[in-house]
């Protein structure tokens, strides 16, 4: 009673128009799919990376802890969970293939007519099983071959619940007995499949971002459904594509920092001095926050995983900026002359440089920001990042760097002129008494 067809999309070329692309094609198909009353059919993506999950978008496995509802109240639980999360407006076509409303027979054995028969119980489950299912006998070689021995009731033996009066169970006087004098059946409501997660009872619950809106806004939001809506006994936890992202998160930011600490690192190895570095990562976030703008002022793009590296992308190149600056005026104020007027020509001689290799890499990645065809989410994500972020640190950072390099070297100059005058000797004046050696 249910089935799984996979469409292949014609060849991107032949997709140019909007209405014949991903999102579009799996909302007409849905549309025209919904009609069917029937059915429930559902259009799904497939998982962005193969193998990690089933369906794109997020994986939920709600879980069954410690409550002992049956198995039509944990339906119920999915069932209100599913609605609740449909209404938020972070998230698109939640779903769940959990069902306990699926056909079946429930059968019952009358052990009272089996001690009466003499028959056991352990017979008449084996011999349901045997011909029902299946039951491995043994393997044996023949010819050169290996041969697998299942025993099992023939296929126009086991399609029908009247199949069972031609089963015989063997009692202990060695007569067969008739399977339907030991057993009563009746049509129920059950589930097909009840999945275990961690050795819980799960349904599992598929969804997807909706337009505007990140992954992490929306597995952030299934977290807050989760908390308001699940009842005390029930716990979930994230599978698949959505698990790894969430491992994976933490580590983003840490690969940040350490990328942020290795550029200072290197730069005060280049300047030997601690002070100086500064001055030219602080226009890191002038970088970050051009990106970010970016980010928020187009619907279409989101901060994941090729955002991120857009925003480590940008730790060199904005500091890039800053060491053209910093390296010039710094080269002055060391032969003497002062910090202002060592700094305003500093930005003078290197605004040219400045422009111009910016200008450069900015036109170098626009056909990114631009770009179209299969994979264009990816590419136009990270050449926005890349693009925003750059045009900010050069506007931004031509006014700021040099104002920070001469904040910091002031400071820094200061209490190196106070630290050599503590240890110079004052000098003897005409008034001072002459010292006694």
């Amino acid at each position: 009673n249910s089935g799984t067809i996979f469409v292949q999309l014609k060849p991107w070329d032949e997709r140019k128009d909007r209405a014949l692309q991903l999102s579009s094609l799996m909302a007409t198909i849905q549309k025209k799919l919904s009609t069917i009353e029937s059915a429930n059919v559902i259009v799904i993506s497939p998982p962005a990376i193969p193998g990690l999950g089933t369906t794109g978008g997020f994986t939920f496995e709600l879980e069954q802890h410690e409550s002992t509802d049956d198995i039509r109240q944990f339906e119920r639980v999915v069932q209100t969970f599913v609605a609740a999360a449909n209404k938020r407006p972070e998230l698109n076509r939640v779903f769940s293939f959990f069902t306990a409303r699926t056909p079946g027979y429930q059968i019952d054995v009358n052990r009272e007519e089996c001690k009466k028969l003499g028959i056991s119980i352990a017979d008449v489950y084996s011999t349901l099983q045997t011909y029902l299912g299946s039951r491995y006998v043994n393997d044996f070689t023949l010819y050169g071959r290996n041969f697998h021995v299942v025993a099992q009731a023939d296929t126009a033996y086991r399609g029908d619940i009247r199949d069972l009066s031609e089963y015989y169970v063997r009692n202990l006087s060695g007569q067969m007995i008739p399977m339907s004098t030991l057993i009563t059946y009746k049509v129920t409501e059950n589930a097909p499949l009840i999945s275990h997660y961690n050795l819980f009872r799960s349904a599992e619950i598929n969804g997807s971002a909706a337009q505007g809106y990140s992954s992490g806004q929306a597995i952030e939001a299934m977290r807050e459904v989760a908390a308001t809506v699940l009842p005390a006994g029930y716990g979930y936890e994230f599978s698949g594509l959505s698990r790894e992202e969430i491992n994976a998160g933490s580590s983003t930011s840490t690969i940040f920092a350490l990328s942020i600490i290795f550029v200072f690192l290197f730069l005060a190895a280049l300047y030997e001095s601690w002070s100086v570095p500064f001055a030219v990562m602080l226009a890191v976030p002038l970088a970050a926050f051009g990106a970010i703008l970016t980010l928020t002022l187009f619907p279409g793009l989101s901060n994941n995983v090729y955002a991120q590296i857009g925003l480590i992308t940008l730790i060199g190149l904005a500091a890039k900026n800053a060491i053209l600056i910093v390296e010039f005026a710094r080269t002055r104020v060391e032969k003497g002359m002062a910090i202002v007027p060592a700094t305003l020509e500093a930005v003078r001689l290197r605004l040219r440089p400045i422009l111009m290799t910016s200008m450069a890499f900015i036109l170098g990645v626009s056909p990114l920001a631009f770009a179209t065809g299969a994979g264009a989410q990816a590419r136009s994500t990270i050449g926005w990042t890349v693009l925003g972020g750059m045009t900010a640190a050069t506007m931004l950072a031509v006014i700021a760097v040099p104002v920070l390099f001469v904040t910091i070297t002031r400071i820094a100059y200061g209490k190196r002129n106070q630290e050599q005058q503590s240890f110079e000797e004052p000098p003897l004046s005409e008034e001072s008494p002459p010292r006694v050696q």
